[in-house]
């Protein structure tokens, strides 16, 4: 056989092998990959992620100032698409992403101390529509955000099941009512109502995404609907957008079509966050969920009598050392629980309000107190208050046999110094009534706010920018929707209003840790019950409200010329009118509980 023959039967014997082995291939059972909804969220999600970088990379290849804001509107525009999925699935980046442009300052105590410079998009919108253009800001800031997108979109995997999609839909709804038509995060352009309408384009995205769980397609009709009308709606302009109409008729809607889709869904929560699973409104007793507030969650049955125990507690004057001073001797109920004074005899700040007090993570005016239970603790030391300490309390309460016939039934007869004081925590956490005017005509319960009470209520969330650091449903510093953060401003607060020259003495946040950054720094406190908490602000220093907005409206201390380097609150004019001035106190009035 010569060698030609011998290559041709090897290689039919090679082909007939080849021709085998894919026989034997067509046979083999194919392997799919399931197409679930989280997977298509999650190349949606990425694909915005890359959107967003592509464009910030193109933001600084540009050499001409108005293409470098073209592709930063670009770019701000993925990252509000992403943003209902990245905000509920990676917190932390998604806070420093959206971050104003001030220092970060963590401190966790004196040892850890940390002081990082913002960046992200707020930072650049800043820096790129500022009267001096500084490029080397630009292009660090705009390099620190691409880079975080970029370990975001490396690291990208969703695991979400029926309940995360519902929790991430009411917090994207509650986001927009809260911070977005404020203008919380686009403090230059003003475009929050644009944006806003983006984030409902995402979320129309999702639940078309989800469409396959409805079992009630009425349902899903209706959320279809009423989407459209809410993007309808976000239209006009930023200073004249009626918020008040918007949250009653379109996100308390959303809220009530959430409900329904939990029970559509069949979905079972394992857990409430801050809002309560079934809250159907922003403003109502039913909103929060207390207990995420609390170290301690209480599934005790007796609540009611541990309420009045508590309130029993707060009252008696036993529990200090000279018998002489209660909570209530500060806090005094018809006052929305102030005293009415400038500084109570001995203490240095004005007594604040303990009502809604509850719904914050950090406590008295420079937060050092983590909870309710601390804040008592620390009263109970003062020399000035209690003067006594934890031990003597517990005695006083043992000795009296009403209370050891009370903790007998309410704590299995356990009095000690973490009973007493949860007992009048509970009562405090009680002091959420959400009963105002305003409460009840947002609510539909009375027709009975005026125009005028309505327009300073847009005003508040909007012009003049009050809600961008107190922020409704409760008005104080905890940040919407997590709450788990309580933040502290430096407005530059003078010491006296007679020609309001110096900047009050009290150095607030920066006794605790001594942190150079946190100079004047004090917690956003409730504007709720406002008008029986006079006088005003740590210190007491103005005694009506429209002495307090017309510090606002000249920029703060900076405004007064204190040139004071931290200052958060922006130092530009608001340029309200007499007649809005009126209309914003005439909103914070409606705020009082019945």
């Amino acid at each position: 056989m010569n060698v030609p023959q011998i290559l041709i039967k090897k290689a039919c014997v090679l082909g007939a092998c080849f021709l085998l082995m894919l026989l034997m291939s067509c046979k083999t059972e194919r392997q799919y990959v399931k197409v679930t909804e989280t997977t298509i969220l999650e190349e949606v999600y990425k694909k915005q992620l890359q959107m967003a970088i592509i464009n910030l990379d193109s933001l600084l290849v540009v050499k001409s100032l108005k293409n470098k804001q073209f592709f930063y509107q670009k770019a701000r525009t993925s990252f509000k698409q992403l943003e209902p999925v990245l905000a509920f699935t990676d917190k932390s980046n998604y806070k420093s992403l959206n971050a104003p442009n001030i220092l970060k300052v963590e401190e966790e105590d004196a040892t850890d101390i940390k002081i990082n410079a913002p960046f992200g998009f707020q930072v650049i919108e800043e820096l790129l529509y500022d009267e001096e253009v500084n490029e080397k800001q630009i292009n660090q800031a705009v390099n620190k955000t691409k880079n975080r997108l970029g370990l975001i979109e490396s690291n990208a995997k969703l695991n979400l099941k029926k309940y995360h999609v519902l929790w991430l839909l009411r917090d994207a709804i509650v986001r927009v009512a809260v911070t977005g038509i404020t203008g919380f995060d686009s403090p230059v352009l003003e475009q929050s109502l644009q944006e806003s309408n983006i984030i409902y384009t995402a979320i129309e995205k999702i639940l078309d995404t989800y469409k396959g769980h409805f079992i009630n397609p009425e349902l899903l009709e209706a959320w279809q609907t009423e989407i459209q009308q809410t993007k309808t709606s976000l239209q006009g302009n930023f200073n004249t957008f009626d918020r008040y109409h918007f949250i009653k008729n379109h996100t308390h809607k959303q809220l009530k079509l959430l409900v329904k889709t939990q029970k559509d869904w069949q979905v079972t929560f394992p857990f409430e966050l801050a809002f309560k699973n079934d809250m159907t409104s922003l403003f109502s007793s039913n909103t929060f969920n207390v207990d995420f507030f609390s170290d301690y969650i209480d599934k005790s049955n007796f609540k009611k009598e541990k309420i009045a125990l508590g309130e029993q507690l707060f009252n008696d004057k036993q529990l200090s050392i000279n018998k002489d001073m209660s909570c209530a001797t500060c806090h005094h109920k018809e006052k929305a629980f102030t005293d009415g004074l400038k500084t109570f005899p001995k203490q240095t700040r004005n007594t604040p309000t303990v009502t809604y007090a509850a719904l914050q993570q950090s406590f008295f005016y420079d937060g050092r107190a983590g909870s309710l239970e601390g804040q008592v603790a620390a009263v109970v030391k003062n020399k000035n208050e209690f003067h006594s300490d934890l031990e003597t309390m517990k005695n006083a309460v043992k000795n009296d046999s009403a209370y050891v016939n009370s903790f007998n039934k309410i704590y299995k007869g356990k009095i000690n110094s973490n009973t007493v004081r949860h007992a009048i925590a509970t009562y405090i956490r009680s002091l959420n009534k959400f009963n105002s005017k305003f409460d009840n005509n947002i609510n539909n319960k009375e027709n009975t706010i005026t125009k005028s009470e309505i327009n300073g209520f847009n005003l508040f969330t909007g012009k003049a920018k009050c809600a961008t650091c107190h922020f409704a449903p409760v008005f104080n510093g905890t940040v919407p929707p997590n709450f788990t953060e309580t933040e502290f401003e430096l407005l530059g607060v003078p010491n006296d209003t007679l020609n309001n020259s110096v900047v009050s003495n009290d150095l607030g946040r920066y006794n605790l840790f001594k942190t150079a950054n946190r100079k004047h720094f004090f917690k956003t406190s409730t504007v709720r019950n406002i008008a029986k908490t006079a006088p005003y602000m740590h210190n007491g220093v103005f005694e009506t409200l429209a002495q307090v907005i017309d510090f606002y409206n000249k920029g703060g201390g900076n405004g007064l010329g204190f040139n004071l380097r931290h200052q958060t609150l922006p130092v530009d004019e608001l340029n309200l009118t007499e007649k809005e001035i009126k209309e914003l106190v005439a909103f914070m009035e409606t705020l009082t509980d019945e």
